[in-house]
């Protein structure tokens, strides 16, 4: 569980902050209680498949990068598997509830999915949101969701 959180939490910090080296990755992870070793950054970076790409502001920061078919890889559905406590419709919108400290990750990663006419999707601690224009897409994605749990 921890890797995972870890790597949650590692997804979580490259989306909102312009991260430039691993030692800034580090010194983020541990302000967020993660204790960890250069190591085991590297070796997170890889797995998950994170590259560098030139930000608006010019400097040079860790990124995921998807490919045209938005291949999802299998650490990222480990995430999902391990993050997500359960996937249940309200109406026309998903809710996902999520360990504590991993809405965000997870978040990100149902973005990475293009499901059907998703309008938009939000984040607090423990729980996603996802937004359709209607209760049959909503219905469809739980079942897409729920699948990739089981």
């Amino acid at each position: 569980m921890a890797r995972s959180a870890r790597q949650s939490k590692i997804l979580e910090l490259i989306s909102t902050k312009e991260i430039e080296t691993q030692d800034e990755l580090a010194r983020e992870l541990k302000n967020a209680n993660f204790d960890i070793t250069q190591a085991t950054i590297s070796r997170d970076i890889k797995e998950l498949g994170l590259t560098k790409v030139l930000s608006p502001s010019g400097k040079y920061k860790y990124c995921f990068v998807g490919s045209d078919e938005q291949v999802i890889s299998n650490k990222y559905i480990t995430i999902f598997k391990e993050g997500v406590i359960s996937v249940k419709p309200a109406i026309n919108i998903v809710v996902v509830k999520t360990m504590k400290g991993m809405a965000s990750g997870i978040c990100g990663f149902v973005d990475k999915l293009n499901l059907n006419e998703l309008m938009g999707a939000c984040y607090g601690d423990d729980t996603v949101m996802l937004i359709f224009p209607t209760t049959i897409l909503a219905n469809e994605a739980v079942v897409t969701l729920n699948n990739m749990i089981n």
